[in-house]
């Protein structure tokens, strides 16, 4: 049964969609992460955000030319087994992969904390809606990816709406004062640590770009404009994160709003404000969880996906229903979903940002690393796309990524570096398998690397 007739992603998703789900997905739910942002140094996470968008722009872009050149839904296996090998391309694929996997289960905790401002929760009550809200998508996730591209544009111009209009709330209020913002240790009260630190795991609010190769068989425009869509998905959440941090740092002290579980609504509350915006806010805020869960989700799926066009996994991966979703990848995405859930429900912000973190910067440094040794290696492939700059900015591109994953490493404890290991290590054994089963069946499973030639043409049975 061949690919071509039976197991191809369906084309559905136009730019707008695109921008909606990449940029939806970035935004994520500050709703009942900004304390976090608030401890780790105040007010001036404004600042941080911003400088942090422009600094991902030569990783953005070196993501845009590889994408543009090699565009299959496997990604960063494709470009990393060209660049070097195989087995290397399979292990910053699994690296791919846990980026994209621990957001969906986190996403709907933040919807869970949502609805505990209305009904308090036990921890197992909390977890169990957590775990059902990811049943609920996995079966929505095997209909139309066109449906997953309407929610997501519909909720995000709804969450930036609502978001807006609690920021002028803010801004116009009698309690916003700059006071709260230049005092108590003014815009950095935890000094150059507290930057630095912020630095690195505050990247995680703009892990999602990276998720637009993924879907890249499934997009209706050409992929030389996929570069549109990934600075969109930088630049849209920079400006909106500055303007929020602001509003919400000038309602209370830095160390105040650290130690609150949901910033906005307990300030509309405590400070005698309509509770309307209270209630927008949350809907605001479980608008930003649902869409950043709904393009984790797709995109995990697709890493998987690609994954087996590679030979890296089981042919079963490939496997699509007559919706052209990815049946088995999404049953399996649902497992790990609810293994986060049940296994991440405390002090999860702060583990999940430097795990998730230390990973994307790996695997940034990786992608501008294929940009460049490629430009070397095969510069007679057409690219649709090229990086302005070309092989300085992806250095520059590599500099920032390393600087990533060492001020994230700051963050994460032992236990934390334990079970990043661990996940290392069954990455590992995968690999490990699936060379000894070559060996012993030569000619069977054989390592797939797709080439431009590739473009259109997927039939490997594996």
């Amino acid at each position: 049964m061949s690919d071509k007739s039976n197991n191809h992603l369906k084309k559905s998703l136009g730019m707008m969609s695109m921008i909606a789900i990449a940029a939806g997905a970035v935004i994520g739910g500050w709703l009942a992460e900004s304390p976090y942002w608030y401890s780790l140094t105040g007010p001036g996470a404004a600042f941080i955000f911003l400088a942090l968008a422009v600094l991902l722009i030569p990783v953005g872009l070196s993501f845009a030319e590889m994408v543009a050149m090699l565009p299959f839904s496997s990604s960063v296996a494709v470009w990393t087994a060209n660049a070097t090998n195989h087995n290397l391309a399979w292990c910053v694929q699994w690296l791919m992969f846990l980026i994209q996997i621990v957001e969906p289960p986190i996403c709907a905790f933040i919807l869970t904390t949502a609805l505990g401002f209305f009904i308090e929760f036990t921890t197992m009550q909390t977890m169990l809606i957590a775990i059902a809200i990811c049943v609920l998508w996995y079966i929505l996730s095997n209909f139309n990816i066109s449906i997953s591209g309407k929610l997501s544009t519909i909720f995000f111009y709804a969450m930036i709406g609502i978001s807006l209009c609690i920021v002028v709330l803010f801004f116009t209020s009698s309690n916003w004062s700059t006071e709260n913002l230049l005092g108590n240790g003014g815009w950095f009260p935890n000094g150059g640590y507290g930057v630095f630190l912020a630095s690195g795991v505050l990247t995680i609010k703009y892990i999602g770009f990276e998720m637009t190769p993924t879907m890249i068989e499934e997009t209706t425009f050409p992929a030389k404009k996929m570069w549109k869509v990934i600075i969109a998905a930088l630049f849209i959440p920079a400006v909106l994160y500055a303007i929020v941090v602001i509003a919400i740092g000038g309602m209370a002290p830095w160390n105040e709003l650290a130690e609150m579980t949901m910033p906005e609504p307990e300030l509309i509350r405590a400070l005698g404000l309509p509770m309307l915006f209270a209630w927008a806010a949350l809907i605001a805020g479980s608008l930003h969880g649902l869409t950043t869960f709904m393009g984790f989700w797709t995109s995990s799926a697709r890493v998987l996906y690609g994954s087996a066009q590679l030979n890296m996994l089981p042919g079963i991966f490939k496997k699509v229903n007559k919706y052209g979703q990815p049946y088995i990848a999404n049953l399996v995405v649902l497992v790990f979903t609810v293994f986060f859930c049940i296994f991440s429900a405390s002090n999860w912000v702060q583990y999940i940002y430097a795990v998730s973190c230390i990973a994307a910067g790996l695997v940034y440094f990786m992608v501008c690393l294929d940009a460049l040794l490629l430009r070397r290696k095969h510069p007679e492939w057409d690219r649709p796309y090229k990086t302005p700059g070309g092989p300085v900015l992806m250095v520059i591109g590599m500099a920032v990524s390393i600087w990533v994953v060492i001020a994230s490493s700051l963050s994460l404890d032992f236990a934390g570096w334990m079970s990043l290991v661990a996940y290392f290590a069954i990455g590992v054994i995968v690999l490990i398998a699936a060379n000894v089963y070559r060996r012993k069946n030569p000619g069977k499973f054989a390592p797939i690397i797709l080439t431009p030639d590739n473009i259109g043409v997927l039939e490997h049975d594996g």
